[in-house]
């Protein structure tokens, strides 16, 4: 599967984030000799640098771009070995290889950058116009030890984003009781950053150890950064259960909105006759959703705005939607008997009751349901009201 910018984006800046990577790729220039090191973010069709140790003038930055079809690390992708060559006039196989002669360099190293999933992520790679003596268990032994390193940080980065996803998930979930919101500072304040805090202090000490060529040294600190990264895990897995607990579904896909208040209208069709009302349905895109809670959301919000009409209007219901990079708004809005100001804020409280509502029907569980689905797409929604004049409600969705 190709990856999208976004995604590419995010790898580069997660390599940016390891401190221990320049000084890596300056011990590999110093140990081998080699005037060019870099990290490279390769994918089936990408070739990205995003650390570089340029000593030869190659000209190639960080975030710059080569051509992934003139790389030896697209042959390394697709094989998941590593290459060496010490020297390439002399190499039977890659004397003739097009990337050398497109390039310049007489001596080459790229080690595969495997995730701890076993995913591969890019290469650990050295390129020099001289020829350099690379084929030995020191210098390849080094290189290894490098790229296990990267794929480790690169895990530890990613556990650090997963912790402030799962800190900002949980705050979505806590924002309406005190009690929660006491656990949200409690668990951001002191049981996540203590492990954090030991990932961040044996990665520095591991950094020293790794320029100091101590193998043991490192392999003790990468175990203990190890421990206190799975620490991290299981607690984010724990605040994955609490949220699941207030989610009904956890299965998001490609949703088509038309369709699904198409869906609902059906559903509705008896009400719709009965009120002789009539929904006008703009243009909606598709969204990457729930499908099953945003029929129930559309389903409370259409089935409201039919119960509460004006008997001397014909009720209308419009739905339209707006959107850009970010974000889709949609706006449902009727011409129905509308809410009082005051008590606007209070419809989405489940069981609210509005003593003003001369309606029979009275406000029930169904906009908490909206509210709390709403809630589980990462999103918003409000209400505008006049008596008299109608309900608008705003639904902003990622």
């Amino acid at each position: 599967m190709i990856d999208t910018y976004n995604q590419l984006l995010a790898d580069i800046d997660r390599v940016k984030k390891i401190e221990i990577i320049p000084n890596m790729l300056e011990i590999i220039c110093r140990a081998t000799g080699m005037g060019f090191a870099a990290v490279a973010r390769v994918t089936q069709d990408k070739w990205i640098a995003c650390s570089v140790r340029d000593e030869i003038q190659f000209g190639l930055e960080p975030g710059g771009e080569l051509q992934i079809e003139t790389t030896i690390c697209n042959e390394i992708r697709q094989s998941g070995n590593g290459v060496i060559i010490d020297h390439v006039a002399s190499d039977s196989h890659f004397s003739k290889h097009h990337t050398p002669r497109m390039y310049g360099f007489q001596s080459y190293i790229s080690i595969p950058i495997i995730l701890k999933n076993g995913e591969f992520f890019g290469t650990l790679c050295a390129i020099d116009p001289s020829p350099n003596t690379l084929n030995n268990t020191q210098t390849v032994g080094m290189f290894k030890m490098f790229a296990e390193l990267i794929a480790f940080h690169l895990q530890q980065e990613e556990i650090v984003e997963r912790s402030i996803q799962a800190l900002d998930d949980m705050t979505r979930e806590l924002a309406d009781s005190k009690d929660e919101n006491r656990q949200y500072r409690h668990i951001s304040s002191h049981n996540l950053q203590e492990p954090l805090r030991k990932i961040r202090v044996f990665s520095s000490m591991l950094l020293t150890a790794t320029a100091d060529k101590d193998a043991e040294r490192t392999k003790e600190l990468a175990t203990r950064v190890s421990t206190s990264a799975q620490r991290v895990s299981m607690m984010i897995q724990d605040l994955s259960d609490l949220t699941a607990l207030h989610n009904a579904s956890t299965f998001f896909d490609t949703t088509n909105l038309k369709q699904v208040l198409d869906d609902v209208c059906l559903q509705l069709r008896r009400n719709i006759q009965e009120k002789n009302a009539r929904v006008q349905i703009g243009e909606l895109p598709a969204i990457y959703a729930i499908p099953a809670q945003l029929e129930q959301l559309f389903f409370h919000l259409i089935g409201n705005a039919l119960k509460f009409t004006r008997g001397d209007e014909i009720p209308v219901i419009r739905v339209n939607a707006r959107s850009n990079d970010k974000d889709v708004e949609i706006v449902v809005a009727d011409n129905g008997i509308g809410i009082d100001r005051q008590q606007l804020e209070k419809i989405f409280d489940i069981f609210a009751q509005l003593s003003s509502d001369p309606s029979p029907h009275g406000f029930g569980t169904g906009l908490a349901f909206c509210r709390k689905i709403v809630r589980n797409h990462k999103g918003t929604i409000s209400a505008q009201s006049e008596k008299g004049k109608g309900t608008i409600f705003t639904i902003t969705l990622p």
